[in-house]
């Protein structure tokens, strides 16, 4: 279900001051826009509307977080949430975004040294095969993570769905990265601290087991090919229109 505009949400938003409506000048240099730009960077993508990000930045003052979601209005219940969480303290060490992270090269750089990428519930895009490659867990994306990740940087990663959850590990390993944590039911087990969003609370209030997984990046492997169920994971398209030539963010895909 999308979520209504609401008229109250663009004058929430050019008033938030953590909020970066030109997030592609920002590329390889997030960290300068932090008080403290030397501690861990950690990317949320699909943070929806904050409320396990709220909470999680507020409980780790020592880390700093962007978090992006491709609708623009849902971000104005974020730093409703955010403003909730933090109460009358100042805001310093998160940063919201709209991105489509299906082209995040855009926006992040190798510069930006990002330690960690939260992942949660994205659309499992499963209805047909050819929609695979829109997943946020498919190998275009993670090899586009891999660029901006630093060394032995971290996916976590959650969902409901079973399918999506077995083909994101595969898709992992097939990208040079390590499943260092693994649980198909994360409410049944000891995994400590989880920041449950909106969405896992319905799912999980529903008795669906929501499965989570980190994973660690490392080197490709020596068969890596660039080519995956037929696609050519160093291409996207925009829209429905395949272009020919690659934007600067696809060079440095096939690049890396």
């Amino acid at each position: 279900m999308r979520m209504r505009r609401k008229p109250w949400t663009e004058p929430l938003l050019d008033a938030c001051p953590y909020l970066i409506n030109e997030p592609r000048a920002r590329r390889g240099h997030w960290r300068d826009f932090f008080a403290d730009p030397d501690v861990p960077l950690h990317l949320e993508i699909g943070c929806g509307k904050g409320v396990s990000t709220a909470k999680m930045a507020h409980e780790n003052p020592r880390v700093n977080y962007v978090a992006i979601d491709e609708v623009r209005h849902v971000l104005a219940v974020t730093i409703k949430n955010v403003t909730a969480e933090y109460g009358g303290e100042e805001v310093r060490n998160l940063a919201l975004s709209a991105v489509d992270a299906m082209f995040i090269l855009d926006t992040f750089a190798p510069e930006d040294r990002v330690g960690r990428i939260y992942i949660s519930f994205p659309n499992p895009w499963d209805e047909k095969a050819k929609q695979h490659k829109r997943r946020l867990t498919h190998p275009r994306q993670l090899m586009q993570y891999r660029s901006f990740l630093i060394p032995e940087g971290e996916i976590y990663f959650k969902t409901d769905d079973a399918p999506l959850f077995e083909a994101t590990q595969r898709y992992l390993a097939l990208c040079g990265f390590e499943i260092v944590y693994r649980t198909e039911d994360l409410h049944a087990s000891d995994f400590s601290p989880n920041y449950v969003s909106e969405h896992e609370a319905l799912y999980a209030g529903r008795g669906l087991p929501i499965r989570f997984l980190i994973a660690r990046m490392g080197p490709l492997s020596e068969d890596f090919s660039w080519e995956i169920d037929g696609h050519r994971i160093d291409r996207v398209e925009r829209g429905a229109c395949k272009r020919q030539g690659r934007s600067r963010a696809q060079a440095e895909v096939s690049d890396a």
